[in-house]
Parts: C-alpha cells; structure tokens; sequence
C-alpha cells in the first residue's frame, strides 16, 4: 500500500508511517500512529480510513465499517481517502461501496479522467454492465481515447452476453455495439488489434460469419499480429461455418505446407476433401480454384500430398516429425470407414503401425494381440539374466519396452492373467523398474525416472488382484512399492495420487494431508482434484485435517470473485476484450461448483458438530455462520461436475474405464448426499431460531414475534427431508459400481445403512411436536396422546441410536490375523455417523429442555393451587420421557467411549515387526521396509482418528450432564 497524490503534499508525510506499518502486518501500531495523528489534524480523512484497515486486519469490522462510513458520508475527493476506501471495502468484501465512493467524486469533480476511470473500474467489479456503458462514455466525451469508447462497447457485449433474453441481445445490445465499431471503421479511427478483435467478436455473435471473413482478410486483419496465425485460424473458423469447403481445403493444405506437424488443420483438410466428394465439386475450367489457391478435391490427390509430407520426413537427416505419419493412418481409418477402395494405396495398417511404433516408439507417447507381438519384436533387450528377465540396454528401448507394456494392459492382456500370472507379472515390472533406475541415477528430484511407469504399472496389477480377490496383502504390497517409487522420484504425482487413494480406502487419512500437500495443487485444481482431500477427512475422525482442508479449499474459491475482477479489470485496460467472457465463464463455473457448494455445507456442519454448545451455544454458532434457514444459497439448477475425474494414469481396457453413464450416477449420488446435508444446516439453524425465540403460550403474541413462521420453515424443511430420504434410498439400492481409478462413492449407501439419517430426521421431527406441546401447555387433556407421541418419539430416537449406530461401530478397525493386517475402515465412518447423530439428538434435546422448564415450572405452579387428576397423569410422561433421552444419550456415549479406549488399546498392543509379506512376489528388503513404515502410518492414523473422536466425544459427554429441566 503506498500513498498516492502529490509528493509536496505535508499530508503524505504525515501519513507514510501509518502506510508502512499496515505494509508490514502491524495493524495494531498502524491504529495508534492513526490516533496520535488525528488528535493534531481532526479532518485529515484519510488517517481515519488507515485507522479502520487496521481494525478491519484485528478482526474489528463493526468499528472498521462505522469508522469508514464516517468518511464516505463527507463525499471526499482526496486521493489518499478515496484508495484507502477502496481498499478497505474490498477486504470487507464489499465492492458495491466503492462504487457509490466515485459516482460522488464524479459528481464533485466532473473532468477528472481518473475519477470516471475509477468509476468505470468500481462498476466492472460489481458486473454493473449498463453503468459501464455509460461511464465509458462519459470518459471518451472528457478525454477521446479510443480505449475509453470501446470499453462502452465491450460493456455493451457484455450486456448481450449476460441478458437472458436472446432476443434482446440479438437486436438491441449487439447491433448497437456493431454501430459504434462501424462509425469508428468509417471515420478511420481503429488504431488498435484488440479494437479489430472486438468488431470480430460482435460480428460473430451476430452469426454474420460473411462480414466478419471480409474485416479478416480486409486491411484491418493485418492488425491481428499478437498471435501466431490468427488471421489464418479465424478464416478456417468462418470457411468450416459458412460450409465454403474448397476455401477451407486449399487454406489447410497452405498450412500444411508450413507446418506438417501442425495436426489441427489434418482435420479440416481430410473433413473438406469429403465434403466437397460428397458434393462432386470439381474446379472452375479457368483460373484459380477458390480464393485461397488450388484445392485437392479427389483422394489421390490428398494421399499423394500425404505420402510427399512422409517423404520430406525420411529424407531428413534430423528427428522426423510425426504429424504426416500419424495423418496417413488417420485418412486411412477415414476411407475405411467410408468403404473407399483407394484405402489400398496407403498400405497394410498393421506394417504402417509397426513401422510407427519403431520410429516414435521411443517417446513417452504411444498408449489384436497379432499387433503386441510384432511390435515386441521391434523392441531390442539384452541378454537374459539369473532371474530369466532380459532388459533394455539404453533409454530408448527401455521407453519401446514400455510402450508394449502399455498397449498389453490396454488390450485386456494384463486382466486376462490368473493369479499367479499376475504375480508373476509384478515380480517381471519390479524387475524393469529397479533395472531402469540406473539411467536416472544423475537426475534432479524433480525429474521423473525414466522406469517409473513399470512401477506404476505393477500397482496397477496390485489392485487389481486386491479388488479381485480381496486379498489385503496385495494393497500393503502396492503401498510400499508405491513408498520405493516415491523415494526414488519424489516429484511423481501419480504416485501420490495412488497412494492417496489406497490409504484413504484403507480407512488412514493422516499420510493423505503430506501427501496432497506435496501435489502442490494450483488455482484450479483446487477445485478439479479437491475432492480426493475433502471426501475423506471427516469421515475418518481426523476433524483437525477436515478443518484444515476445508479451509484450503474454501480460501479459493472465495478468492474467485475477488481474483477474477481483478483480471477483468486488467482485461479492460490492456484491450484483450475477447478474454473477458472467458473470466466471466471462469467465475460462474466456481460459483456454480458441485465441490464449492459441498466444502462450504460440509465445514459449517463440521463448525457444529465440534465446536456448538462446548465453546458457543448453538444460536451464537449459528449466527456466527450468518446461516438462514430459510435461504438455499445452493444452485442446484445450473450446478457443475468440475472434478477432474481421469486426474489417474490409466491403461485399462475400454469395458474397465469410466463411462458416462458412471459420471451421471456419480453426479446423482453426489447431489443428494448434499441434499441431505444441506437440509441438515438448514434444520439445525432453524432449530436454533426456534430454541433463541422466547417461550410463549398466546398464540397473537407467537404470530407477532415470528415464531409461527419459524416453525413453519421448519416443518417445511422436514419434509423435503424426508423427501429427499426417499429419493436416496432409491439412489443407494441401485449399488452403483464404479471403477477403483474412478469417482469415489459418497458417505449416502453407508448414512443410509447405519440409520444415522433416519435417527437425525427422527429427533429433528421431535422439535415440531415440541412446538406444539408449547403452545398447547402440559395440563390440557386433548393433548395426552400429542404428549404420549413426543414420549415415544423420544424413546425411539434413543434406542435407534443405541441399536442401528453404536452396535455398527462395534469390531476390530485393525486387527492381526494369521500374522497378516486388516481393516476395517467403515467400522470408523460408522463411529463418525454415530458422533454426528449424538450432536444432533443432544441439540433436540437441549431445545426439548428450553420447552418443558417453563412448562413445568407453571404446571407445578398450578399443582399448588388445585390438585388436577389429569396433570398428575400427563407429568409423569413428558418428564420421564425427557430424562430417558438424556440418560440413554449418557449412557451411550460412555459406552461409545469405552469401546474407542479398547480399541486404542487393541491398536497400540499391535506388533507389525512380527508381521510376514511371505507367499506372494518376491520381496526385496528395501520393497518390506516400506511396505511396513506404511503399515505404521494406517495405525498411527487409526489412533488419531480415534483420539479425535473420542475427545469429542468427551466434551459431548460433558454437555449431556447439564441437560436438566
């Protein structure tokens, strides 16, 4: 932060202190320098605004903001005022102020050009597009600039852009955006590219793809200079619309002759050919065939064009480039497809792609059972050794050997394998892997060995026979070859994937925190790859990392807005024009983000569950959240699937990989598991609206304070509850089975199946009959079978929770048998369902005790002055009901904690050193020490989720006992 204005001016001297404790984090001594300035100069505005950022910083925002609107009221037109406002309100997340800051200014100083662009700039952050229109305008007429007028032309783009009429945008925002270029066109006042670039972009939209094709190849083309062959890329863009299938031909071939290596015109060329063979277009008798040059309409002209670009390649003393080989293979699938006898003059494609294979297969690029044998001949290998492998000599045969290992996994042959073909494979890949290390031994540990992907591979092989046979050996295997891997090539991200995902099926999320960490996961791929981290967290106890990684994911996204206006702004002034939409497409696909909206329902919950009514009440809680009930901030309409679901290396066969149909089931399941979460927010906050109302028995007074309405948001959002239960249920009896390297399934089958869901829904409708009990008093006698229903209901909370989650939580999470280790990780997502349950009873419970203490404290009231037969029926009832619930609640979470001591005790009393990895691959010693520091790391893992959970259950405990009426 530096301050702006005139170096002479006293003021800025008097200001740089303050400047430079808020530059440095000192907010505190920032605020005091502040304070001593202002009692010498009272109306110096600006000291009071660097006084409220530095409150703002301490977490004082309420002074902050009153602070600033003391400042902002006095309209200031001072540099120094204005920018520490701006900053300021963008810390508050309140970019709408600024803009009222500078229309005031403006107003005050009408002919200041910084002011209007400032003003300008405040509107494009709040997406005020009309406004924008109007202040570029309003700029050019004080300072003609071109910048300044088409900044109100893009404004009105964006317009169009943003209008849900289509309509509207086609014959009002765009034609008028058209105009305004043209008049500029007309006057010859285009001076710039990105000027062009924005007449381009109207005329597209418009779809008049004729107009446009003449402004690219009219003199203002040549202004399109930024980009390699912009010009040459836009006019095939227009050919390919408008169907002008010869220009489009004769350009790519052009091209091509450049470049053979460019692939994206091969398309366009082969797609021309039989577009124009489909049409039996055949060149005019005289002169040039198109406006581009000569076309190629038959297909012995395009395989002889083909076959001189492969010629040119192997008379090339250099690396041949790839595009013309690939591009044969590519016409010869097309003229297969199309039934074309000329297919023949290409050649056999079995021989084309062997003699591909030997020249590119050397490269890390190549992904019938006939085509893998013959390319295993091409690939050279040295002598067998003692252990009958024979291995690459050099590099370049150990990436061919490769790439035929590849292509077999992709074919099915790996699969096909039994068991002990399979084995026999690993020991074969560990082999290559361990004898490829010698040619990485020089390499930086940000450089990948070249044999990584054999150990890759025989992971891959690992899992295979895990999921196959349920064999737990094989992943404890793979674990530590993965570990071996990760040693030599540390920078290796699918190493760390796999890993991430293995522990995290194994129930051990404490390595996956180190492991995530060390991917270094940039910008977007916080929200493409998040959901590996944020899935597991909290559904394995560790309530610290979920926090932690929540936060992370969270920081993110609500950078987003702040980010994104910042690169539209930047956008504006540089002129790229054309990259605006795309920001603007940015931030609405992290807005409407399915991973956004899952982090921000999943760390309010867990805000809930570890920190209401043990360090704030559950109404401070949720008011701390400003969480409301009755808004769904949730867009559920346009929601987006940005998770990148092939982030994993995969040479699986087509019938093993992930489908679109296992993309939609996923999405599905996904989006009511947050259904059901989100609702679960929304309950727990409005039954901390209904426990902070005050009790009342006179219906117009309930009706006056809202209570009415609370309650019936309440009873609304128990039934769209319910609802969505219904539709889960559905969902999880359709067992949607998707590949290991796929998306992993939501918490919903397991929810479902321990009754945790049914158990919360069951306590939060106790609420309700609460709330009518209040309203209708303990002693009226129509109301004994309401009450009876509260009891039971109560009693059936109680004993759902003892019997469908406790019981499910009961078993060995680690256990040693036969001198082998097994997990059973859902034995622990159990013991977190019944953690969250425990929370949500207590929170119906503490709000069942706000109800009857009034209650009976006027129904004993009433006991002193008459003795009532039917009173002294109901009490008994309701009361003993209450202190069951609690008692029951007590009782089991003293039970639960007791079974988490036992289970710490199991765990710790584990001797993994008497642990054997005997009777499967062979083994090295470096392989089993890794293998058992991973063994070490799922226990130490299991102790701290159970350390986790057991300490909150604790606190819990701690609560119940005050539950009294």
């Amino acid at each position: 932060m530096a301050a702006r204005g005139h170096v002479q001016d006293p003021n800025d001297r008097r200001l740089r202190p303050i400047y430079d404790y808020l530059d440095n984090g000192n907010n505190k001594m920032a605020i005091q320098q502040a304070d001593k300035l202002l009692k010498k100069h009272k109306d110096l505005h600006c000291a009071k605004v660097l006084k409220a950022i530095g409150l703002q910083r301490t977490g004082k925002q309420d002074e902050a903001f009153t602070l600033a609107q003391e400042v902002a009221t006095l309209e200031p037109t001072d540099d120094n005022s204005l920018q520490a406002l701006t900053i300021l309100y963008r810390e508050m997340h309140r970019p709408e102020l600024v803009t009222k800051l500078y229309e005031a200014a403006v107003k005050k100083v009408p002919l200041s050009e910084e002011y209007h662009s400032h003003l300008f700039m405040a509107y494009a952050r709040v997406g005020e597009y009309k406004k924008m229109q109007q202040a570029g305008m309003a700029l050019y007429k004080i300072v003609p600039k071109n910048p300044y007028y088409f900044w109100s032309v893009m404004s009105l783009v964006m317009q169009a852009i943003s209008a849900q009429d289509e309509k509207l945008a086609q014959t009002m925002f765009l034609p008028l955006a058209e105009r305004m270029v043209e008049k500029m066109v007309k006057e010859e006042k285009i001076e710039a590219e990105a000027e062009v670039q924005l007449y381009f972009m109207i005329l597209e939209r418009l779809g008049k793809c004729v107009e446009a094709l003449n402004v690219i190849r009219g003199p203002l083309g040549e202004k399109l200079t930024s980009e390699l062959q912009s010009r040459e890329n836009k006019c095939m863009m227009l050919y390919q619309r408008l169907q002008r299938w010869p220009e489009c031909n004769a350009l790519a071939h052009k091209l091509l002759l450049k470049n053979p290596d460019d692939w994206q015109f091969y398309p366009c060329y082969f797609d021309s050919l039989f577009h124009l063979m489909d049409q039996a277009w055949s060149p005019p008798e005289e002169g040039e065939h198109c406006s581009e040059g000569s076309v190629h309409h038959t297909v012995a002209e395009v395989v002889r064009f083909v076959e001189e670009r492969i010629k040119g390649e192997d008379g090339k003393e250099s690396r041949s480039l790839r595009g013309p080989y690939l591009a044969r293979m590519e016409l010869m699938h097309r003229l297969r497809e199309r039934g074309c006898p000329e297919e023949s003059l290409l050649g056999d494609p079995l021989e084309l792609m062997v003699q591909f294979f030997k020249k590119f297969g050397d490269k890390p690029c190549w992904a019938t059972c006939e085509f893998v044998n013959r390319l295993s001949e091409a690939v050279p290998l040295g002598e067998q050794g003692e252990d009958g492998f024979a291995f690459p000599e050099d590099t370049k045969a150990l990436q061919r050997h490769l790439c035929v290992c590849q292509l077999s996994r992709a074919l099915g042959l790996h699969h096909s394998l039994n068991v002990d073909g399979k084995l026999l494979l690993i020991t074969e890949l560990k082999a290559h892997y361990r004898h490829g290390l010698k040619f990485g031994a020089t390499a930086l540990k940000t450089e990948l060995q070249f044999s990584d992907m054999y150990c890759l591979m025989a992971a891959h092989v690992y899992v295979d026979l895990w999921t196959d046979t349920g064999d737990e050996a094989m992943v404890w295997q793979c674990l530590g070859l993965l570990q071996e891997g990760l040693s030599h090539s540390p920078s290796n991200a699918q190493f760390k994937l796999l890993l991430l995902l293995l522990y995290c099926h194994l129930g051990a999320f404490e390595p996956v925190v180190d492991l995530y960490s060390s991917l270094d996961a940039k910008h977007i791929q916080h929200d493409t790859i998040g959901f590996l981290l944020t899935r597991y967290a909290e559904s394995l106890g560790q309530f610290a990392a979920a926090s932690q990684s929540c936060n992370f994911s969270l920081r993110f996204f609500h950078s987003n807005q702040k980010d994104t206006s910042e690169y539209i702004i930047q956008a504006y002034k540089y002129g790229a024009f054309e990259k605006i939409p795309e920001f603007i497409a940015l931030r609405n696909r992290l807005n409407q983000s399915l991973h956004f909206a899952q982090v921000r329902t999943e760390r309010m919950l867990l805000d809930l569950f570890l920190e209401a009514d043990i360090v704030l009440s559950l109404e401070e809680s949720v008011k701390a959240m400003s969480l409301s009930a009755e808004e769904d901030d949730i867009p559920w309409d346009s929601m987006r699937d940005n998770r990148d679901l092939s982030v994993f290396t995969s040479w699986d066969p087509k019938e093993r990989q992930l489908t679109d149909e296992h993309r939609r089931r996923s999405l599905e399941e996904e989006c009511v598991w947050l259904r059901i979460r989100s609702l679960t927010l929304r309950l727990l906050a409005s039954l901390a609206a209904l426990g902070h109302t005050p009790s009342q028995h006179n219906s117009e007074i309930t009706n006056e304070n809202g209570v009415g309405d609370k309650t019936s948001v309440h009873s609304s959002l128990l039934s769209l509850l319910h609802q969505t239960l219904q539709n889960a249920a559905l969902t999880a009896e359709k067992h949607a089975q998707y590949p290991f390297l796929g998306p992993p399934p939501t918490r919903l089958a397991l929810a479902l199946s321990s009754g945790s869901c049914q158990c919360q829904a069951a306590a939060l409708q106790l609420s309700v009959h609460l709330q009518e009990l209040e309203t209708a008093g303990l002693g009226k006698k129509r109301w004994q079978v309401r009450v009876n229903l509260i009891v039971s209901v109560a009693l059936h909370v109680s004993l759902l929770l003892s019997t469908e989650i406790l019981n499910k939580c009961k078993g060995d999470l680690l256990e040693m048998k036969e001198t082998k280790l097994k997990t059973q990780p859902t034995l622990l997502e159990n013991l977190v369902f019944f953690v969250e349950t425990a929370c949500v009873v207590f929170w119906v419970a503490s709000y069942c005790g706000k109800i009857l203490r009034p209650l009976k404290s006027s129904l004993q009231k009433k006991k002193k002055k008459k003795k009532d037969a039917n009173t002294a029926l109901v009490q008994p009832a309701v009361l003993c009901g209450f202190q069951e619930l609690t008692g029951s609640l007590q009782d089991l979470l003293a039970q639960a904690v007791e079974h988490i001591k036992g289970q710490e005790t199991s765990i710790t009393a584990l001797k993994l050193a008497t642990l054997t990895l005997e009777g499967h691959t062979q083994v090295s010693e470096e392989e089993e020490a890794f293998t058992k520091a991973a063994m070490d790391k799922v226990q130490s893992s299991y102790l701290r989720s159970l350390q986790e959970v057991g300490d909150l259950l604790k606190k819990r405990a701690e609560t119940i006992k005050n539950l009294k009426i």
